[in-house]
């Protein structure tokens, strides 16, 4: 890192990601992300006191790329509620592929700081069923689906399409059929809340 360069939070965590492809969760240390910055591993501790606080900095980054991606189809007017949907379960589907396949010594490790970290996965889960309650709201608004409660229905549909997102599942996703089986689940889901 240039002398000139501030040190940042972000600047740390890009490092960081890279010390943790590099050698895994286990053998990674605060040590070797302050050299690859090339400053003192207490600067790096001025900015996460912890290298539990840096582990859980790193996953919520990572997590939070899905979630903004995500929301942009949450919010985006003008179509009708089950394409949004399915739209949504698309998106997420291919974005935990893409970082399974993409990027596998990260995937690794996030899988290891999943366990670490239950708190901001648990975090991450909320922001997303929440989207998906947004989304059966608006199509209950607009009669375009039937959902008495919601939050209860995008907790299901969550869950029902965990075969989809589970990093537990991630072994499966590269299976020839998981694009048929997706749509058929999701298509199920669509029928059952029509009007």
């Amino acid at each position: 890192m240039a002398a000139t360069e501030t040190l940042t939070a972000e600047r740390i965590l890009e490092a960081t990601e890279e010390v943790l492809r590099r050698y895994g969760p286990a053998k990674a240390t605060v040590v070797d992300v302050a050299r690859v910055l090339g400053v003192s591993h207490g600067s790096v501790y001025r900015h996460f006191r912890t290298k539990a606080a840096l582990r859980e900095a790193v996953t919520e980054r990572w997590l939070s790329r899905t979630e903004v991606a995500l929301a942009e189809l949450t919010g985006a007017p003008g179509r009708p509620a089950p394409e949004k949907l399915h739209s949504w379960f698309a998106t997420l589907f291919e974005a935990k592929r893409h970082k399974a396949g993409d990027d596998p010594e990260l995937f690794a490790t996030y899988s290891v700081l999943i366990d670490e970290n239950s708190d901001v996965v648990d975090r991450h889960i909320d922001v997303l069923i929440d989207q998906v309650r947004s989304i059966v709201e608006e199509g209950s608004r607009e009669a375009e689906f039937t959902a008495a409660d919601p939050d209860a229905t995008a907790r299901a549909l969550f869950h029902a399409t965990a075969r989809f997102h589970d990093p537990a599942y991630a072994p499966e996703w590269r299976r020839p059929a998981i694009e048929a089986e997706f749509e058929s689940v999701v298509g199920l889901l669509l029928r059952g809340l029509r009007p």
